[in-house]
């Protein structure tokens, strides 16, 4: 078996996974738009290919998925996930597996203001959020909420103009400069992060790992500690199960006077996932035994509170002629 993971870039830990839970004879194969992004490195075969944004990039794609008999597909950049989603059947058609859950779902994902109206209807705790700035000053004016609050892009990734808000003076200042903005409610509580693997085959929840996030930097976990808490573990697995999400996941989660409130879902390996592999959670290994036909036998919270998880930099070096640098 192949797999290819698309838009590599400084993700060297999830290639290495892939490598060290492969079985002899399987490959790891690699893309990504520079030569200058080391994860690609790491890959038995790397692929330069163009942005995903030209016209001919998805065909590039399905070249490689062809020419290496790749059985599975994922990306570990959010753009890049409604592309696969939405041509599932034709990487089926040459019989490669997008890792990625359904089209439909990924787009909610996608859209803030969607997740928030599917929370509230599944009846799970979240921050509450307003696409209308009127329906927000009456709120608010009754006293239903107050600031400060988050004002942010209802679709958007990497923590991207987000702004905490103070005043009525702010957001109207934000409202003007941007579009397609929302307001949310600002939870000032203990943020957690969560990394689900629900079984392509079973639609099962098989694996699920918290953190504790102690540091944030640019938007991910810079450092964590695992945790554990059977009534979380109980509301993910109802969440997630009940929605349909099948593949990797990545939830945030906060934690106000004792009530858990999802915030987001990011339908991918998260960037904090490096901290469950190391506490035991081997979502890779599941995603080559389910390529391969087999489910995954249920294994939830299977591993130690106290792991503490710290971020440093690496570096790494390659010889590549001036001329031949691809940016």
């Amino acid at each position: 078996m192949n797999i290819l993971i698309l838009s590599a870039g400084t993700r060297d830990k999830v290639v290495q996974y892939f490598k060290e839970t492969a079985a002899p004879g399987d490959k790891v194969i690699a893309t990504d738009c520079s030569n200058l992004a080391p994860a690609v490195y790491e890959a038995d075969t790397f692929y330069l290919v163009p942005r995903i944004t030209a016209p001919d990039y998805l065909e590039k794609v399905l070249d490689i998925c062809k020419k290496e008999k790749i059985t599975g597909v994922l990306s570990l950049i959010d753009p890049e996930l409604s592309l696969l989603a939405k041509h599932r059947e034709d990487f089926a058609a040459i019989g490669t597996t997008v890792i990625v859950p359904g089209y439909d779902l990924v787009e909610t994902c996608f859209d803030k203001f969607k997740m928030y109206e599917m929370l509230e209807e599944m009846r799970i705790p979240t921050g509450k959020c307003y696409m209308d700035k009127a329906l927000f000053y009456r709120e608010k004016a009754a006293g239903l909420i107050s600031y400060p609050v988050f004002v942010k892009p209802v679709k958007g990734s990497a923590s991207m103009h987000i702004n905490k808000v103070t005043s009525d003076q702010e957001l109207e200042v934000l409202f003007e400069l941007y579009e397609d903005l929302m307001i949310q409610e600002f939870m000032n509580g203990q943020e957690y992060g969560a990394d689900v693997y629900i079984d392509m085959i079973t639609g099962k929840v098989t694996s699920l790992f918290v953190k504790k996030k102690i540091k944030m930097r640019a938007g991910e976990t810079d450092k964590s500690v695992s945790f554990k808490d059977e009534k979380l573990f109980t509301m993910l697995v109802d969440f997630v199960e009940r929605c349909g999400f099948k593949g990797i996941i990545d939830i945030d989660i906060f934690e106000i006077n004792g009530t858990y409130y999802i915030s987001e879902v990011n339908p991918r390996f998260g960037g904090g996932y490096p901290h469950a592999y190391c506490s035991g959670v081997n979502v890779p290994a599941q995603i080559w035994k389910n390529l391969n036909g087999q489910a995954n036998e249920p294994a939830i919270g299977a591993y130690e509170e106290g792991i503490c998880m710290m971020k440093y930099n690496e570096i790494m070096i390659q010889k590549i002629a001036d001329k031949d640098i691809v940016m």
